[in-house]
């Protein structure tokens, strides 16, 4: 642990991966609890999924992965929706069929073109090294939006959470807030796929929010905790990773079942 604090202030990427890292954290944890109380946690896999598709893609033809992912995956939350609620084809179906069709068509143009290289492995499983400054910044800004819209909704958040026919009989917009939820979402999965990696980034929504469900029943309660969850678990996940040079996105998932396992066993204690 020592070493690691060290390294912080002696290698620019772990810097950058800390402070990117931790804002992408609270900002999948916000987000997971209430996407997990909806039964819609299963989105953050899916965008995923259209996020690494439509990355390898526009690399495949040198184009900026972000500038090309971040418009394609707010438009996957949309068309996600939509979907979901005004088709037959329903929650986790319309997921499955979007994801693995941008999944399947981002490795296949890669294949053809230019292989699947490094840099597509690495938004597949997830790097430290990937993180640039820009990166950090976007990180920052989404961080401060969300707790933003966070803390000014929190009330109508909550409403659309537990009831939303009752929140659009009150007046509440509730489509508008969920399409909002679903935004900030895409934004955060596209940009946290650089750290976490496509088949790892779902976790930092799902995880915090079911580890602090176990403990906690108020909804206050469980963001905080999950919040803070997630950040402990990100740091966990990060020192292992540049301790024992594993993978920083499976070091930060199983630092994070490891803490779902222990919120699991003080709840079976409480009872």
């Amino acid at each position: 642990m020592i070493n690691f604090l060290q390294a912080i202030f002696t290698y620019g990427f772990l810097t950058r991966a800390l402070v990117a890292g931790i804002m992408i954290s609270i900002c999948a944890s916000l987000l997971g609890v209430t996407l997990v109380l909806k039964r819609f946690s299963m989105i953050g896999d899916g965008l995923s999924h259209v996020g690494f598709g439509t990355m390898a893609i526009a690399m495949a033809f040198n184009c900026a992965p972000l500038a090309v992912s971040i418009p394609v995956c707010v438009i996957a939350a949309f068309l996600l929706l939509r979907v979901s609620s005004n088709s037959n084809i329903k929650g986790d179906a319309a997921i499955a069929l979007i994801s693995s069709s941008a999944l399947a068509i981002g490795i296949l143009v890669t294949s053809l073109t230019s292989g699947l290289n490094t840099d597509v492995t690495s938004f597949m499983f997830g790097s430290i090294l990937a993180i640039s400054p820009t990166d950090v910044i976007i990180s920052v800004i989404l961080g401060i939006v969300i707790l933003g819209f966070y803390i000014i909704f929190y009330n109508k958040i909550f409403l659309v959470t537990f009831d939303e026919h009752f929140a659009t009989a009150s007046g509440i917009r509730a489509d508008f807030y969920n399409a909002l939820i679903a935004v900030l979402t895409a934004l955060t999965i596209v940009i946290g796929m650089r750290l976490m990696g496509a088949m790892m980034i779902s976790s930092l929504i799902v995880f915090p929010a079911l580890s602090a469900m176990r403990i906690f029943r108020s909804f206050f309660k469980v963001i905080l905790c999950a919040i803070i969850l997630s950040i402990i678990c990100f740091i966990a996940g990060i020192t292992a990773s540049f301790a024992l040079s594993t993978p920083a996105g499976a070091s930060i998932v199983t630092a994070n079942l490891i803490a779902f396992l222990l919120c699991m066993l003080v709840e079976r204690i409480k009872k």
